[in-house]
């Protein structure tokens, strides 16, 4: 039996547009058949999604996306599947990633200030009606103001505001791939590698040298207890998905696929 899946979605509960109601609703008339709610370091909207999802009849899995840099620095996302949301390491390592990401927020709203760009963080916080603020939320809000007309002047990687050196620059500490790994796996969760073909610093996209270095980096993200490859996403082409269904078979890993919906 085929079924109609896609297991990375973001909602409003992280940097999506959509609540984790609207959320449902839209998948479920798009007539899929399981969804996962995986928002960035946080999974506030999965009891929602969940009771929304009961209420039509779409299976909703908690899911979360988590970022992490590897020991040799590589920044990777590692998505967590069916993990016990009240595990008490869980828990403690999103309260932890969650004030990691307001500081930077406020590094990051004081250098746009200094650009000519003014934002009141407290009013997204209020408009959001949550505690996760990320770049899209901030770039809507310049939207919003009228600052910018669309995202693609916040985000374009060479002429967007977020292109900005000292805006690149202004980075959020991050855990280590490990220990993201093993937080799921104590929480009886499955990590899974997030969009490799999105991977940077380990070669040109899609070259021989960028797969050498992505089959050296999932197998020792396997030794450190990986369990599933992100083998279909946006940012991976037929050849892609191809060659990364063959990794995940040659390091037996469960082939997952997902939109990284978000708005």
């Amino acid at each position: 039996m085929d079924l109609k899946v896609d297991y990375h979605i973001h909602t409003s509960y992280s940097d999506g547009a959509l609540t984790p109601t609207q959320i449902v609703k839209k998948f479920k008339e798009e007539e899929y058949d399981i969804i996962a709610v995986t928002d960035h370091d946080g999974v506030d909207g999965i009891r929602e999604a969940k009771i929304a999802g009961e209420a039509i009849e779409l299976k909703v899995i908690q899911g979360v996306e988590l970022s992490s840099v590897t020991e040799k620095g590589v920044n990777i996302h590692i998505l967590g599947y069916n993990m016990d949301v009240d595990n008490n390491e869980f828990i403690e390592t999103l309260n932890e990633l969650k004030e990691w990401r307001k500081d930077r927020n406020l590094v990051l709203v004081n250098k746009l200030d200094g650009l000519g760009y003014h934002v009141d963080i407290d009013e997204i916080y209020k408009a959001k009606g949550n505690h996760y603020i990320g770049k899209p939320d901030i770039a809507r809000y310049l939207i919003d103001k009228g600052m910018i007309n669309k995202m693609d002047e916040a985000f374009n990687t060479k002429t967007g505001i977020y292109s900005n050196e000292e805006i690149k620059n202004i980075k959020r500490k991050k855990i280590k791939s490990k220990k993201a790994i093993n937080i799921l796996k104590n929480a009886k969760g499955t990590p899974v590698l997030a969009h490799p073909m999105k991977i940077e610093s380990i070669g040109e996209k899609g070259s021989e040298e960028f797969f050498a270095n992505l089959n050296s980096l999932i197998r020792s993200l396997k030794v450190e207890g990986l369990k599933g490859l992100e083998c279909y996403h946006p940012s991976a082409n037929e050849e892609d998905s191809k060659k990364l269904v063959e990794m995940a078979e040659k390091y037996h890993l469960h082939i997952t696929e997902g939109s990284d919906f978000h708005s």
